[in-house]
Order: structure tokens, then C-alpha cells, then sequence
């Protein structure tokens, strides 16, 4: 005789009556869609979004191991699937529906108490082929490692990035002058806006250190008259580049190859470092700094974009500590990437012996950005999941969507900050002394 606590009736009334409770605490307007084909109208009002959940074992699995991984293991294969029209929307919303003190009325002990039928249950399987081998942390940073580190998310196809991305393919924050701007105009508008801080001029030697699919080597060349080069750890963009080069036949003035920055030589006046930084790891830092300056000439320029953690006590592991969103997108998405607060970056360029002029924060554009991306993304499911396949198509989608939603929230930072290789010579900079200039007509 089968106890009635583990009978598949009692399990499933018991989780509707979980899934109800909830909903009318949290108010939260959407949808679950059980494995038997039951629905649960989670609380008033038209329900915007869709939850499916594909069987007893995966509640099974999220009760026994309810991390972020196992969740988005779960999403990823398909355990768990989300119904949107519009998924960065429907977030947002339930973002602000959501409240702290509504969490905190919810009984642990009734909602275990309708659940524990549930941990006999034999728990289904999460794993997805698509997570990084190995070291994912970022620990390792020798050369042979940023290429693979790099490979992974980049050579994924140069046709799934245009998926998303703007006809530039500039994948990194866009500077939009109005929050209702296209993605477009946004992304004209940061390679502008780069140019404008680094003053390039015709003649100037220009490195982008990690040029992406070279659309800035580009810009300058064909808009201030520079002589530039890039370098990249990616084959796709790297061909991606070569190919846009001839087409605008910059062949006379602008160059790229793959490179390690460490294994860069030469003299430049200005440099860029554009979504790049993210992935030389924290122990790097001097080694970075150090070889910006080697390769600038005297007062030169580097302008370096790059995304930042939050500031937080300075415990022994602040810096390295892991939290669960970063595990997930170094598992699946961003192998080897490490954030540090911008006051620990500033320490190292002053340290490697840069006078720092200015410091701008672009959370909030990156935030407009990736939710354009996640939008685009979304409407070519089709092609995307044809071209990577489900898995993997999930992948992207949930990290476009929480990194857009952590930018909205301040919980990850972006900044740019220029500055210039102090000169033996004391004196001035040379730069302007406002910034008049940087937002002229």
C-alpha cells in the first residue's frame, strides 16, 4: 500500500497548493504548467508569463539542490521552460511587483511541509553539454588558456552574434543619447565617443587591445585619418575583421592579427581596451597596466571600458569571492572572466605609473544594451537555436536577460576611464582642461 503523502495525486495537490500560496503573497502575474498538463494561475490579473515544469523529479531536484546552477541546468536542458512575449518586460515587472517584505511572509515551514513528498522523489537530470571543462574560475591565466577561454564564447559563429548584434557587430555597452535611441545610432555613438576622449588625430599610431570584429579600428581609421591595428584571441573575428578591412579598402591603414596583448611590440599613441579587460584576470593587473604603458609613447592616451563589481568590505576573499550569478556565467558563458571595484583598477593604473583624467560610469547604457540584445535574440529563436541549437540558445537568452536586469539594478558596473602615461617631463597633461570638446555638434 502506497502511503498517500507519496501518491502522484497528493504530490501534485500539494504543489498546486505551494505554487498558490506563493502567488497571493508575491502577486505575481503569471502562469505554471505542470507535467500533467494542470495549470496554476499564480494571482490576478492576465498572467504574462508562462512556467513549465517537465516533471516531478525536477521540483525533486531544486528541493534537494536549489542553487542558481541546478536552476538554470534545469532551463538550459529544458527541465524547466519560460513562455514570454517579452522577457526582459516581464521581468522587469515582476522585478517591481516582487517585494522584500512579501518574501519574508512566506512560511518555510508550510510550504516544506507541502513539499517534502517531493525528496524521495528520484531527482532528473540537469547537466548540459555546454558548460566550460576544467577551470572556470579564472584562476588560470596563462596564455594557452585566454585563447581557449576567449574561443569559447567568441567562436561560437560570427552568424549567431549578427543574431543580436548591430551591422558594426560591436559587442560592448552602446552610449545611448536618448534611453528610446536605436541600437544602431547608440553603438555610432560610443565609437564617436571614444575617439573624441582619446583626441585621436590624423597620423596617430591607434591599438584596440581585444578589437572584437574590428569595427573601431575601422571608425577611427575611415573618421580621424589614424593608422591603427588590432589584435584579438579569436580565429572568427579575426576573419570577420580581415573581410571588413578589404570591403572598406582600409588595407593601407588598418591591421589586424591574433595576439595576446602580453606578446604585443611596438610604439603607439593612443590606446583602446573595450570589453577586454573583463578577462585578463585580477592577478594580471600590473602585468596589464604595465604592458599599456610599455607600448605608449610618451603622454600617450589609453582609454580602458570595462565592467566592475561593487565595492564591498575588505575581507579576506572580497575580491575573488565568488557569488552564484558569476559561477553560472563562468560555467556557461564567460570562462576566466574576474570584475574588481573601479577604485582597485585606478590603484593599478597609478601604480604602473598613468595620471588618471577621467572616470564615467555607463551602467545604465549597458543595461539599454543588453536588453536590446536579449530582444533581438529572442525574436530570431528560430535561427538561433537552428544555428547553436536549444541548450545553448537558453543559455544566452537567460544570461542576456540577468545581465540586463543586473546593470537596471546597480548590482554590476561599467566605466571607462582615460588616462595618460606620466612623462618624465613634469608639467601638463596636454589634455583639454573641460570636456567641452567631447560633446560638440
Amino acid at each position: 500500500m502506497v502511503f498517500a503523502g507519496f501518491s502522484e495525486p497528493k504530490r501534485l495537490s500539494n504543489l498546486k497548493r505551494a505554487f498558490k500560496y506563493a502567488g497571493d503573497i508575491l502577486n505575481i502575474p503569471a502562469l505554471v504548467r505542470l507535467w500533467d498538463g494542470s495549470e496554476i494561475v499564480l494571482s490576478e490579473g492576465e498572467p504574462s508569463l508562462t512556467l513549465s515544469i517537465a516533471s516531478p523529479g525536477v521540483v525533486a531536484s531544486l528541493l534537494k539542490c536549489p542553487t542558481l546552477d541546478n536552476i538554470v541546468g534545469h532551463y538550459a536542458v529544458g527541465n524547466i521552460a519560460v513562455e514570454s512575449g517579452d522577457l526582459i518586460g516581464d521581468l522587469k515587472f515582476i522585478r517591481q511587483r516582487i517585494k522584500k517584505k512579501d518574501v519574508r511572509r512566506l512560511s518555510k515551514i508550510y510550504l516544506l511541509r507541502l513539499l517534502w513528498p517531493f525528496i524521495l522523489v528520484k531527482s532528473a537530470k540537469a547537466a548540459s553539454k555546454h558548460g566550460f571543462e576544467n577551470d572556470d574560475s579564472g584562476a588560470s591565466h596563462d596564455n594557452a588558456r585566454n585563447q581557449n577561454y576567449i574561443q569559447f564564447h567568441y567562436d561560437v559563429g560570427n552568424d549567431f552574434y549578427r543574431l543580436f548584434l548591430d551591422p558594426e557587430m560591436l559587442y560592448s555597452c552602446a552610449y545611448f543619447k536618448q534611453a528610446q535611441g536605436s541600437l544602431e545610432q547608440a553603438q555610432l555613438d560610443k565609437m564617436e565617443m571614444i575617439c573624441r576622449k582619446l583626441r585621436l588625430k590624423p597620423g596617430d599610431r591607434f591599438l584596440d587591445i581585444g578589437c572584437g570584429w574590428g569595427g573601431l579600428i575601422c571608425y577611427a581609421a575611415a573618421h580621424y585619418g589614424v593608422k591603427a591595428h588590432g589584435i584579438t584571441l579569436s580565429q572568427e573575428q579575426y576573419a570577420f575583421a580581415q573581410e571588413k578591412i578589404r570591403a572598406l579598402g582600409l588595407g593601407g591603414r588598418v591591421t589586424v592579427e591574433i595576439r595576446d596583448y602580453r606578446m604585443m611590440e611596438g610604439t603607439f599613441d593612443k590606446i583602446a581596451s573595450i570589453g577586454m579587460f573583463e578577462h585578463i584576470g585580477l592577478a594580471n593587473f600590473p602585468l596589464y597596466f604595465g604592458k599599456i604603458r610599455s607600448l605608449l609613447s610618451d603622454r600617450g592616451i589609453v582609454l580602458n571600458h570595462g565592467i566592475a563589481r561593487r565595492a564591498k568590505s575588505k575581507g579576506k576573499n572580497a575580491l575573488t569571492r565568488l557569488t552564484p550569478e558569476k559561477r553560472m556565467i563562468l560555467k556557461y558563458i564567460f570562462p576566466g572572466a574576474e570584475l574588481a571595484p573601479i577604485g582597485h583598477s585606478l590603484n593599478e593604473m597609478e601604480a604602473q605609473g598613468f595620471e588618471v583624467h577621467d572616470v564615467e560610469a555607463w551602467r545604465e547604457h549597458y543595461a539599454l544594451t543588453c536588453e536590446h540584445w536579449c530582444r533581438r535574440l529572442f525574436s530570431n529563436k528560430k535561427q538561433a537555436i537552428v544555428m547553436v541549437g536549444q541548450e545553448r540558445y537558453n543559455l544566452w537568452l537567460a544570461y542576456l536577460a540577468g545581465v540586463a536586469m543586473g546593470f537596471a539594478a546597480g548590482s554590476i558596473l561599467i566605466f571607462q576611464t582615460v588616462a595618460s602615461k606620466r612623462s618624465k617631463e613634469k608639467g601638463a597633461s596636454g589634455l583639454p582642461l573641460t570636456r567641452e570638446e567631447l560633446y560638440r555638434k
